[in-house]
């Protein structure tokens, strides 16, 4: 039973913060905060931390396409939305029983949580889309077949129906997010930045500009695969196209200005540490087991989703291991890059970075075939129940996101923002026309639709936006939440629209705290906040 409790959150900002000073439009839907700078970091919202959770690889059909309805069989979390919750953009029942695709949209429930790997690839995605029909996508992403009736029901090998595209969960499964959703903000109209795989959307997610590839680039020096960074001592043993990756990124904003942050990764830090000779490299050998029903055990740093190692001023090609606590988040030889436990070490000290990157173990990253939907929900229950429970809360706010789509099925056809006319890469009827940033083409987006949620004191609860949105709009929110500059002209965040709806600032963070069981993702307590 859910146990429902009042307390006093000590520390949440005064009305003051809302006073004179020169006015700041955090976003549509009239929230518009006006205040003084704060101290030297300029801030302009009440929020004074960021923590980014950014998982891996679905689509919102896939989480959310049956929000906020769930089958609630025997035997499986329950979950009953609340009497006004408002209707998602998911699935309708022609979509559900006519759908143009070669198969119809199937559930499938807890004990199917590990799924075969899809396509998702730049070109084969523009074609699932079909220029707008979104009818091709067990043709050109499909690459599982499920069968619910089978002993084995997934069949991974080459040649099979490729019908797993088609899946989806709902609040049986995905229950931690399901509730999350009910109690906090979420989007149902939020893109991946551009079709293609995970070093793309890790990519737009600091910078927005997948272009100015060095040393090995894919076409045209942008990025269209995931390739080993050459800075990377922990990348992939010889890798068969290794990047560096030039411009300006989030890190460099931060830096200039003073403001603390970091990217933490599961198993970045070494398990052979470099010795300081320049022919040896640093190993990060460092495993983990996910709790899903092959109790698998793999290799949990992913060389892919760390993006500013791929960058020189934000890299740390040896992994070394910050001077002290107290510097995690300032420059030191770690250079803002760390494993995941230093941002609990920092935390638990009393200096958690105001900007932060969270990366779970790749057995917890949701990742189709590397992770699972039930291992997923553990991390992020776990971390949002640590992190509500911190002193820090009353100025925290936490984005819940994706970096690609996997090739799984989503019926919103994206609004192309940005067209590249690469006959090589590009399928035209999705993509082609002359509306290209910078004059860089290979970067067609928006890409596919993927959730988007905002757990905070200020997020409005059973909120959902219906704004577009791209994963650029989180650099956004952090770039115009510290009034920082950004160089990058080709970057994509200079289209990007704001998040601020899905924020209520002038409640003075009275949103409850919410405290998930990480097994089941069902609400065990609820805190209120005054």
């Amino acid at each position: 039973m859910t146990k429902i409790l009042t307390t006093t959150i000590i520390g949440l900002l005064i009305t003051s913060l809302f006073l004179s000073g020169s006015g700041w439009a955090i976003g549509q839907g009239g929230n518009e905060i006006k205040g003084d700078a704060d101290g030297v970091h300029n801030i302009k919202s009440p929020i004074k931390h960021v923590v980014v959770i950014f998982q891996e690889n679905t689509s919102y059909d896939h989480y959310f396409g049956a929000y906020p309805y769930a089958l609630n069989p025997p035997g499986e979390p329950v979950f009953v939305p609340f009497a006004n919750t408002t209707q998602s953009n998911g699935f309708t029942p022609a979509l559900l029983n006519h759908n143009p695709n070669l198969y119809n949209p199937f559930r499938l429930d807890r004990s199917l949580e590990i799924l075969c790997g899809e396509t998702n690839d730049y070109s084969q995605e523009q074609k699932a889309y079909d220029g707008g029909l979104v009818d091709m996508f067990v043709q050109q992403t499909g690459a599982g077949e499920v069968d619910t009736h089978a002993v084995n029901p997934f069949n991974c090998n080459p040649g099979n129906n490729g019908n797993e595209t088609m899946s989806y969960y709902d609040g049986n499964s995905v229950t931690g997010l399901w509730n999350i959703a009910q109690h906090f903000a979420m989007s149902d109209n939020y893109f991946d930045t551009q079709f293609g795989a995970t070093l793309l959307g890790h990519t737009n997610l600091v910078s927005g500009d997948t272009g100015g590839v060095l040393d090995g680039s894919i076409a045209n020096g942008v990025l269209l695969a995931n390739v080993e960074s050459v800075l990377d001592d922990c990348a992939k043993a010889a890798p068969a196209q290794a990047v560096l990756l030039t411009g300006p990124n989030l890190g460099d904003s931060l830096n200039a200005n003073g403001i603390t942050w970091g990217w933490f990764s599961a198993g970045f830090k070494p398990t052979t540490p470099w010795d300081g000779n320049p022919a040896h490299k640093a190993v990060c050998a460092a495993t983990g087991q996910r709790t899903a029903t092959d109790n698998a055990t793999e290799k949990i740093y992913g060389s892919h989703y760390d993006p500013f190692m791929y960058y020189n001023s934000t890299a740390n090609p040896h992994h070394l291991r910050p001077s002290s606590v107290a510097m995690i988040g300032q420059t030191d030889q770690a250079n803002h890059q760390y494993d995941l436990n230093d941002f609990w070490n920092a935390t638990n000290a009393g200096n958690m970075p105001a900007v932060s990157f969270l990366k779970a173990p790749k057995t917890q990253t949701g990742h189709p075939g590397d992770s699972s939907v039930l291992d997923e929900q553990l991390f992020i229950t776990n971390t949002l129940n640590n992190l509500e429970q911190s002193p820090e809360w009353s100025s925290t706010a936490v984005f819940i996101t994706y970096d690609d789509s996997d090739g799984l099925y989503d019926h919103v056809m994206p609004p192309i923002v940005n067209n590249s006319n690469d006959p090589l890469h590009d399928f035209a009827p999705t993509c082609g026309g002359n509306k290209t940033v910078g004059g860089e083409p290979d970067r067609c987006g928006y890409g596919p639709r993927l959730p988007l949620l905002v757990v905070s004191p200020y997020a409005k609860p059973n909120y959902i936006s219906h704004h577009v949105s791209d994963q650029t709009s989180v650099l956004k929110f952090i770039l115009d939440n510290w009034n920082l500059n950004f160089a990058d002209k080709k970057s994509f965040v200079n289209r990007a629209q704001s998040l601020g709806d899905m924020f209520d600032f002038g409640n003075h963070g009275r949103t409850p705290i919410v405290l998930l069981d990480n097994k089941t993702g069902e609400v065990t307590q609820i805190i209120q906040t005054h």
